[in-house]
């Protein structure tokens, strides 16, 4: 996954879970394979050359479609220092931090994770 927020940095964060920001809006740009995401209610599988924005206070989650890797471009607009909130998932995946952890930083980062039944159902059925 790309990230910027004036700078890019290659990470080996795959998916995230559902969360919202308060401040911030989103925009994905699918630069290869595919890119399952939960907007609002809603799931969507973005591929090569998609876009999507996710408004401000969107509950949104994505991840790799079943089967398939995805490269993606992620926007934060507006800008604000997120390197250290990438850091410290990579740190999760890494199994260096907890995710409780990660959760007492979501008023710093402007992530603030939400309960999805329709996210958490996606490969139920």
């Amino acid at each position: 996954m790309l990230v910027g927020t004036g700078a890019s940095s290659q990470l080996r964060l795959r998916h995230a879970p559902p969360h919202l920001h308060t401040r911030s809006g989103e925009l994905f740009f699918v630069l290869d394979g595919a890119l399952e995401m939960l907007v609002g209610d809603e799931l969507h599988t973005l591929h090569r050359g998609d876009v999507l924005f996710v408004p401000p206070n969107t509950p949104h989650a994505f991840a790799p479609a079943d089967g398939q890797d995805a490269d993606f471009l992620v926007v934060i607009t507006p800008g604000k220092p997120r390197f250290d909130y990438y850091r410290l998932l990579d740190k999760v995946h890494q199994g260096e931090v907890t995710w409780q952890e990660v959760g007492e930083t979501q008023d710093r980062f402007d992530n603030h994770y939400v309960d999805s039944p329709v996210w958490a159902g996606r490969t139920a059925g």
